[in-house]
């Protein structure tokens, strides 16, 4: 399962290929993911202008003009590729986003299927982000607060710890 630096991975390569980039064309080759992709996410996307792609916890965040924003997860075996529209179409390649005015393809491949691409409306903040914890490197992380929330648990350490209350991104490869 890719795991907060492997997404935080995904984010740095993308962020210089979409950022000021037009969205076009989202062809939804299977709907059924973890959850349902909406079916009026293409109506949505096509247009919009990426302002800047963000990482909360093991989320992608594609920040779109207007405020409104794509949220992405990779789940347990999925990945993100940009690739040129003439490469062909790999199996398990569900979603593909193009790019106005180039040649670029933004392909998402998950054979488990248990990743999502969500949209979350400006002002709001989508359900599964509100009760996240602390990035581990922010300044909202102190170990003090991690050592007082474990006092008194039963629950296994590595359980504690991957707990996205707790800390984000922590899953059982770092746990």
């Amino acid at each position: 399962m890719p795991e907060l630096p492997e997404v935080e991975t995904t984010r740095r390569g993308l962020l210089p290929h979409l950022r000021g980039h037009q969205l076009g064309q989202l062809q939804v080759h299977q709907p059924r993911l973890r959850w349902p992709v909406p079916d009026d996410l293409g109506q949505r996307l096509a247009g919009r202008t990426v302002v800047n792609v963000e990482r909360r916890a093991k989320y992608l965040l594609l920040r779109l003009d207007g405020g409104d924003t794509l949220i992405i997860h990779l789940g347990m075996s999925g990945s993100l590729r940009l690739e040129s529209a003439k490469q062909p179409r790999r199996g398990h390649d569900h979603l593909e986003l193009s790019l106005v005015e180039s040649d670029l393809r933004l392909r998402y491949h998950d054979p488990r299927r248990f990743g999502s691409w969500l949209w979350q409306p400006v002002g709001e903040v989508h359900p599964l982000l509100r009760q996240l914890g602390p990035e581990p490197l922010s300044a909202e992380f102190q170990a003090e607060s991690l050592w007082r929330g474990s006092r008194g648990r039963r629950a296994a350490v590595k359980l504690y710890l991957m707990d996205q209350a707790t800390v984000v991104g922590v899953g059982n490869i770092y746990a």
